[in-house]
């Protein structure tokens, strides 16, 4: 996760930016970069890799100045080079950004014939936009509200500009930021880790919100441009505390983290400035007879869930198996298949040992990771990276959207390798991928209404979840969180097995969660979401607008999800159902982060 800091203040910043760089190291990153206004101009220095890189930079050209923008990049769109890193200049203004602006091909190319673009980056026409803007005769303030309108994606954003020695403006949609509060200065970060060596009282921008920062006032504004007021959080200090930020518990933050984490998935496997799969050196799906997909838990519901899109789009066969009974069932396999084990950890005992009982077989292998130091990856053939930063909940919530993103985009790629899509198709599926961060942000916002739900689903004794297709493992995930975190006995079915037995367990006012985008398998759920209402379940629809439209007078609650592609669904529904689970468990008063006898990594039988 890319990570940003920025000082507006009255002593010389670069030292301080370089300590809050460090702060951000645990979000992981590829390169690093900060600039300064000195005497009203812009200087920026930059290093590919560590930040000790860019302090032995410094050290032989220096460069300081009283307000300064700084930035941990984990490479998205280009390569991870210098010239890549931000901080980004374009005229007069200089910016550091998180997250992906879906639409900057497009406003790249209305920029075409006017503008030189010297980055492989998203981010440069950011900075484009608003130096176009000011050249227009537009105040800085206005030319970054104009700029704010014309992105489409999830981003935070720290911005100075020439001649503007006494500013930072700051935006959030989908990134988070916050901003710290000091004596003569001020200061903007993606978390309260990275200012905790400067201030502790932090106001954390709500969703949409931009900001003009100075020394001495900060001027907040919501998404449609009214002037607002946010509250000061004064935080303990301790590191702990800022790792959480305002969030009441890890696990809340990182649900909040995945339109960030998800973004940071897609780097390693699309290519989106040409709407691409990014081939992986020692990755070719072409021949592979059979994929076998290896996982324990929250991971090989993913695995399920990617089951569907390995041969509904790549036409490739395609099993998942429970590592636990794989290992021990001794499965006969295909040498000409491919194993994948999917793992948060990579240490996972059951699934260590079916990878390496399918290595003895003569597969090769490939580990999906979140721990590339982990034995998995160091002993598959392929180690593929999910690239979700450190998860502290012991319920997987970030780790799990960044495997099934990370899994699509490998069933893309396998569908080209194999020849069964074709350009335009790629490019339709890589777009539609892309969107998924902004999609998740807005998931997000869903979170007032889930908590009203969760005041009657905490008092059941037994809850069920119903899904088809993709969203019967969705299903199961639902149920297993909330299971794992509230204590509540939970089961997850696919919707047509309901007349086979599953329907005698349903009685008055039992809560049953239906998992039903308007897909093609829309009109089939409902009427087992009806079959159960009938009989007296409390039916919540968990769906989108279309959805809402045809099927919601006959649910008890509805649940509207952003309208999403068939395929991305899994990945944009799963945010309610890890917030449904969330504030289930905090209504009863159970411990979320490490609930009783759960671990995180299984490193065990």
């Amino acid at each position: 996760m890319c990570g940003i800091i920025g000082i507006v203040g009255q002593d010389t910043v670069a030292d301080r930016l370089i300590e809050g760089l460090k702060r951000l190291e645990y979000r992981g990153y590829d390169s690093s970069g900060i600039a300064v206004l000195k005497d009203s101009k812009l200087l920026r220095s930059r290093a590919k890799g560590k930040i000790i890189a860019l302090q032995s930079r410094l050290q032989s050209h220096p460069i300081d100045g009283n307000i300064g923008i700084a930035h941990t990049r984990w490479a998205t769109h280009g390569a991870p080079t210098e010239n890549n890193a931000h901080p980004h200049f374009a005229g007069t203004v200089g910016v550091v950004h998180n997250g992906i602006i879906e639409n900057f091909t497009a406003l790249r190319e209305s920029f075409k014939g006017q503008r030189e673009f010297v980055t492989e980056t998203d981010t440069e026409v950011v900075a484009h936009l608003i130096d176009h803007e000011i050249t227009l005769g537009a105040e800085p303030i206005e030319a970054f509200r104009k700029t704010l309108k014309k992105l489409s994606g999830a981003f935070a954003l720290g911005i100075i500009i020439d001649g503007l020695d006494g500013h930072i403006y700051a935006a959030r949609r989908g990134s988070p930021l916050a901003i710290g509060l000091g004596d003569g200065e001020n200061y903007i970060g993606s978390d309260a880790i990275a200012l905790a060596s400067l201030s502790r009282d932090i106001i954390y921008l709500e969703e949409g919100d931009w900001a003009v920062i100075t020394q001495h006032k900060i001027d907040i504004f919501d998404a449609d441009d009214n002037p607002v007021v946010r509250p000061v959080t004064h935080t303990s200090g301790s590191l702990a505390a800022a790792k959480k930020g305002n969030y009441r518990h890890y696990m809340l933050k990182e649900i909040h983290e995945q339109p960030e984490t998800v973004g940071h998935a897609l780097t390693h496997y699309i290519d989106a400035f040409n709407h691409q799969a990014v081939s992986l050196e020692g990755l070719d799906f072409k021949d592979v007879s059979r994929l076998t997909i290896i996982a324990c838990g929250t991971a090989s519901y993913a695995g399920h869930v990617a089951k569907y899109w390995f041969e509904q789009i790549a036409e490739l066969p395609c099993e998942i198996d429970i590592a636990s009974e794989f290992r021990y069932r001794r499965p006969a396999l295909d040498t000409k298949g491919m194993a994948l084990a999917v793992s948060q950890s990579g240490e996972t005992a059951d699934t260590l040992a079916a990878l390496r009982y399918c290595q003895s077989k003569g597969l090769k292998t490939g580990a999906l990771v979140n721990v590339m130091t982990s034995t998995m990856a160091r002993e598959a053939d392929v180690a593929l990276p999910i690239n979700a930063g450190p998860e502290i909940g012991v319920a997987s919530t970030k780790a799990f959207t960044a495997q099934l993103t990370s899994l699509l985009a490998l069933s893309i790629l396998a569908a080209r390798q194999r020849g069964v899509i074709d350009e335009a198709r790629e490019v339709e599926l890589c777009s539609e991928l892309t969107q998924v961060p902004r999609l998740v942000s807005e998931a997000l916002l869903l979170d007032e209404d889930i908590q009203v739900l969760a005041q009657d689903l905490s008092k059941a004794t037994s809850a069920f979840y119903l899904g088809r297709g993709a969203l019967f493992p969705l299903a199961l995930e639902g149920a297993l969180k909330l299971k794992e975190i509230s204590y509540i006995h939970a089961e997850g079915y696919a919707a047509g097995e309901l007349k086979h037995g599953p329907i005698a367990l349903i009685e008055e006012g039992t809560p049953v969660i239906v998992l039903a985008p308007h897909d093609e398998l829309f009109e089939k759920t409902i009427s087992n979401m009806q079959e159960v209402a009938s009989r007296g379940a409390r039916v919540i629809l968990i769906t989108d607008p279309e959805g809402a439209l045809a099927a919601g007078h006959m649910a008890d609650s509805v649940l509207i999800s952003p309208a999403c592609a068939m395929q991305t669904a899994p990945i944009v529904l799963s945010v309610a159902i890890q917030l449904l689970a969330y504030h289930t468990a905090v209504l009863l008063g159970t411990d979320v982060d490490q609930p009783r006898n759960l671990a995180k990594s299984v490193t065990v039988e």
